[in-house]
Formats: C-alpha cells, structure tokens, sequence
C-alpha cells in the first residue's frame, strides 16, 4: 500500500484572514532579524527626520534595551497611532516606487518591533506638546504627555519577547553588540555630516562609549576622507586613493585602498548606493575584479565606495531589509567601479602602503630596557651634516664611491672628479652638489644579492629586485598585449560543450568579447557551443573546463575575467623567469635603472601577487630604533 502523502488532507484547507498582530510578527521576522536589524532601522528613521545628532544606547547586546535619541524633526502627537500602523509613512505617497529619496519607505519597521517587543516613542514637533506612546506585544496603548525638548526617543526593550522562538537564534551578548556597532560605523560613513554616538549600558546603566564620531566639516571629499579616518583608522585615510567618476548618470565617489593595504577577509569592504548602505554581489564583483590584476584570491582590497544615481535608475525594493539593489543597467554600474578603480590604482604609481614601513619598524624596534642618555643626544650632535655623512659614506664604501654619479653617465654628462676617500669632511665635500631628489632614492648598496639599498632626502629604501623587475616585466608585458591584442590557436578539430540553454545563451551573449581574449566560440545546434579557438599564451588548453570556469564566474557575477587571468598568469610567469633573479650582483647603475623605472611604472609598488615591491624608512623612524630622537 502506497505510503500517504503528507502535503495532502482529505480536510479540505480553509483560508483564513490573519489578524494584525500575526501579520506584524511575520513581518518582524522578515525586517528584524537581530537587535543590529532594530537598531538599522531606528536610526534610517532618524536620518530622514533630518537628524544632526544621534546617539544610539544598548544593553546586554540590545536584547534588553535599545534606545535611539535623535534631534530630528519629531512627530506630532496625533500621528503617533498612525506611525505605529502597517504600511503608514511620511516618506513616500505611493505614486513612484522608483523615485525614492530617502532610507525606509515601507512603514513596516515600527509596526514590526512594537509586535515582538516593548516600544515607547517619546517624541516632539515644533510647535506641538511632547507626546508619548506605547506598544506592547502589538497591544497599543494611549498616547500620553510628555516632556521633552525636541526630537524623538525610541525605546524598545525585551526584544523577541512576543516570539520566544526567536530568542534561540540570537547569538552571544558581544556578537550581537558588534553587529550593532558594524551597523552604526556604516551608517556613519553614509553620513559624514551627522555625530553618532553609540553606548554600552549593561550591567549598572552607567554605560561606556563604545563609538563616537562628531560631524565632520568642509565639502564632501574632505568630509568623508576624515569620518573614514574615525570609522576605519587613520592606516586606512593614509593609504587610500580618492575616486571620482561619472558615467552616463552614475557618479562614483569614495576611497579605495592600496593594494599592499589588503586585508584577510572581505570584512574592509563598504559600499553604498544614493548613501544607503549595501552587500551586493554586482558592487562587490566589480569591486574584486578591479583589484584582480594586484592581489592573489587569499588577499581582499579594503574600500568605502559610493555610488549616487537618479533613483529611476536603481531600484532598491528588491530585499525585505533593503540591503540589495538592482541597478537598470548592471553593466555600466560594474564598468565605472571597474575603470575608475583602476584608473586610481595607475595613477598612484610606484606607492606603496605605509603599513608596510610600520611593519618594518615594529620587527626591528628592540625590546624595552628603561630610559637611557647617550652622549650623542647632546645639543650640535643629533645629526652629521650632509657633507660629513657624504665623506663617511666615501671612506666606509669605497667601491660604491661612483653611485653619487651613476646618473651623470646615464643621463649623457660626464662624471664629476670624485676625491679620494678620506676619514673627514673636505672643503671639497662641503661644497658637492647635492644628488637628485629621486621619490626611491639613489642606490647605495645591495645586501645578500637580493636587496638593494637607496638613500632618499629624508630617510631609506630597501627594494627586493626580484619582485621589483617581475613586475616591472609582467607591465611591459601587459602593455604588449593590450597592443597587439591576444594571439588565438585554432584547434585542428574544434571542441563540442553541451550545455544548458540558460548557459549557452550567456555564453554567446559574450562571444565577442571572449574572441578579443583569443577564445572563440560559436552555436552548434540545441544548446551546444564549438570552440574554434583558445589563447595562443595558454598552449594546451582543457576547452570544456575552461568553458565552465567561464560560466561558473557568470553565475556569481554580471561578467568573467577567468580567461583574462589565465592569460595574465601566464604573462605573470613569463615575468618572473624574466626577471632580475634573486643572488644576482648588480652594478649600481643597474639599480638606479631599476629604481627609476619603478618610479615610472604604474603598480611598480605591489609585486603580482600584492606583496610590497619595497619598503621606505624615513630618518626620525629609523633615529627613534638608535634613541636618537
């Protein structure tokens, strides 16, 4: 006897009318996820009552407590009720849900956290009484009078009371307070002109800051650059790169970091849509695919990117949170990230992070062994003069006596008299002129046949020439290519790849594209493809995994760079057995040839995976490891 189906009743099904309370639960599970979800949309509401000042209370993660105090503009005691019902709202009248100015829009969020929760919401208009009301697992009470200056108060506590279930789902106190701070940072980098304040008040009520960031002054770039500096640390403001670009009604703006300032993790990655914060997989792809070119798959790029656009343009009713977008045209959204981007990245030229300099420092800083005088610390004797560290340099390093005049040659001028070496300043010394001023310094030494040495005006440079000349190499390589295009292979016998219809109309969708990378396909028939050519670069290639490799980065994004990073692997390959290699002696105008052309090269300042290239030590560091400072 065949098993009954569970799905199916002889009791015919009736449909029912849910009450308001129970479609207010259903809607609080899909806006409220967590106290961080409660808290998002307290301060949105904040935000769009035209709030200067925010400060956001919680307590033991926001399960118990969370208090949202803001001076906007308030609401006025007659529209408290209607606040508090489903799908009322001051922000839009319903005519255009694609001309939408401001953070929330559906009327779901207040409604849904007075049904699983305690709400009260003090409140005052100018020119109205302060008024209060409250909300009671759905159950709405009176509003009262109340004092208050101005603004609104919003106090929800024992959040999830109403749905005990949920309480199960929540995580640690501490988890749940650093999705809560991880809301504000964003929502404080989408307002740089707005003071937040975010405080702990567990336990005693006392409370601690957690977070603060006061409003920022000057216009926008200046704005942001120094919320940046609050929200993601002064590292993060010293090693990014402004971004401003339009395209066809998009307009980029933000920072973007260098690539030797990567990170493990996704976890630096900020990107905002007409100032509402997002994680969307097209901003996100757009963003890895800028970077691919300087960063291995293990390493993130750390970026706060801001996209504005008419609202016609983007529609952001897509998500129950409003945390995804759909743009009208992904593709020209993916192609200004992607350009402008990069465009930021080649013209920072050969710079590199100063993490890496601090790194340095830190390895070699000696281990604390109380405060010590030296003699060298008296007045006239913190630092030799110019001409006596040149006459030292002489005496101590007599085979490399010529380097001060390497670029005379170079440059086609012959090469001043040098003097012999001496153990004291000369008169002649005194009056040398001094060397150029180069952004990497002159060549000074190399150490163990890997490392060259360079002094600059104001401190040291110790280049790895290996990683150096490869991706000084892998550049010239790339610029050949984008010259003279990619070389293709025709197969003798070309390969048939069955797939499904879905995969073989994007596919062909991209042929075009795909054949200016040296891999031709075309329709077989059905749903199958033929691939006629492969990259000449790439030699032997497996035709149906490289196809598949293709559609696989299709599906998690608008567009593949999969063949374009085969062929720049190979390309990367084909520079480092051409390179400079490690245990090489050079001559010291083969290092000051290697250090000007760094200094001409785009990303001379990563090597191809985004490890640093060099590393610069400026004299006060370099003083301060000797206690000279």
């Amino acid at each position: 006897m065949p098993s009954p189906i569970p799905n199916i009743s002889e009791v015919r099904p009736v449909i029912r009318q849910l009450d308001d309370s129970a479609i207010n639960r259903i809607a609080a599970g899909e806006v409220v996820e967590r106290p961080a979800s409660a808290v998002k949309e307290l301060v949105e509401n904040a935000i769009d009552a035209g709030a200067r000042r925010i400060t956001v209370e919680y307590a033991d993660g926001g399960k118990t407590m969370i208090r949202v105090t803001d001076d906007g503009c308030g609401i006025a005691p007659e529209d408290l009720p209607l606040a508090l019902s489903r799908h009322a709202t001051s922000k839009i009248d319903g005519s255009d849900l694609l001309d939408i100015h401001t953070f929330g829009f559906r009327g779901e969020a207040l409604p849904s956290l007075g049904a699983v929760g305690r709400l009260t919401i003090t409140s005052r208009a100018a020119g109205f009484d302060g008024a209060e009301i409250t909300v009671d697992g759905g159950r709405m009470g009176e509003v009262r009078p109340a004092a208050l200056n101005g603004g609104t108060i919003v106090t929800l506590r024992d959040l999830f009371f109403a749905t005990p279930a949920r309480l199960k789902f929540l995580r640690t106190d501490r988890a749940e307070a650093q999705a809560i701070g991880d809301v504000i940072k964003r929502l404080a980098m989408a307002e740089p002109f707005v003071r937040f304040v975010l405080r702990d008040v567990s336990g005693d009520g006392k409370g601690r800051d957690v977070f603060r960031a006061e409003a920022e002054q000057g216009d926008l770039f200046d704005a942001l650059h120094g919320r940046l500096a609050q929200v993601l640390g002064r590292e993060f403001a010293e090693n990014a790169l402004p971004i401003d670009a339009m395209r066809e009604g998009l307009h980029l703006t933000g920072f973007a970091a260098l690539p030797t300032y990567s990170r493990g993790s996704a976890v630096a990655q900020y990107l905002f849509v007409n100032g509402r914060p997002v994680r969307d997989k097209l901003l996100t792809g757009a963003l890895r695919g800028a970077y691919f070119d300087f960063l291995s798959r293990d390493r993130h790029p750390a970026a706060a990117l801001f996209v504005e656009c008419p609202p016609t343009l983007v529609d952001v009713n897509v998500h129950p949170a409003k945390s995804e977008v759909r743009f009208r045209d992904p593709g020209l959204a993916r192609g200004l990230i992607v350009s402008a981007l990069r465009h930021a990245l080649a013209e920072a030229g050969h710079r590199a992070s100063t993490t890496v300099a601090q790194a340095t420092l830190g390895a070699m800083q000696p281990e604390p062994q109380g405060a010590r005088v030296y003699q060298m610390d008296r007045a006239g004797m913190d630092r030799p003069s110019p001409a006596a560290r040149e006459a030292a340099y002489q005496a101590q390093a007599p085979g490399f006596a010529e380097t001060a005049g390497v670029w005379g040659r170079v440059e086609g001028t012959p090469l001043p008299e040098m003097p012999a070496p001496s153990h004291a300043a000369t008169p002649e010394a005194e009056e040398a002129a001094p060397a150029p001023d180069y952004p990497l310094g002159t060549a000074r030494g190399q150490v163990h046949e890997n490392y060259i040495i360079a002094q600059t005006a104001n401190g040291m440079v110790i280049v790895d020439q290996h990683a150096a000349h490869e991706r000084l190499v892998y550049e010239k390589l790339k610029r050949q290519m984008n010259e003279n295009g990619v070389a293709a292979q025709a197969l003798l016998i070309p390969e048939i790849v069955e797939l499904s219809a879905n995969d073989c109309a994007r596919l062909m969708e991209l042929a075009e594209e795909l054949a200016k990378l040296g891999l031709g396909i075309e329709a077989f028939g059905g749903s199958a493809i033929a691939v006629r050519e492969t990259p000449a670069i790439l030699g032997t290639v497996n035709a149906r995994a490289l196809i598949l490799d293709v559609l696989d980065e299709l599906a998690e994004g608008e567009s593949s760079n999969i063949v374009q990073a085969k062929i720049e692997a190979i390309l990367s390959r084909v520079a480092c057995h051409g390179s400079i290699r490690s245990g090489r002696w050079m001559r010291a105008e083969e290092m000051n040839a290697l250090l000007r052309e760094m200094e001409a090269t785009p990303h001379s300042g990563q090597c191809n995976h985004g490890r640093p290239t060099y590393v610069e030590l400026k004299l006060a560091d370099i003083e301060r490891l000797f206690g000279r400072t």
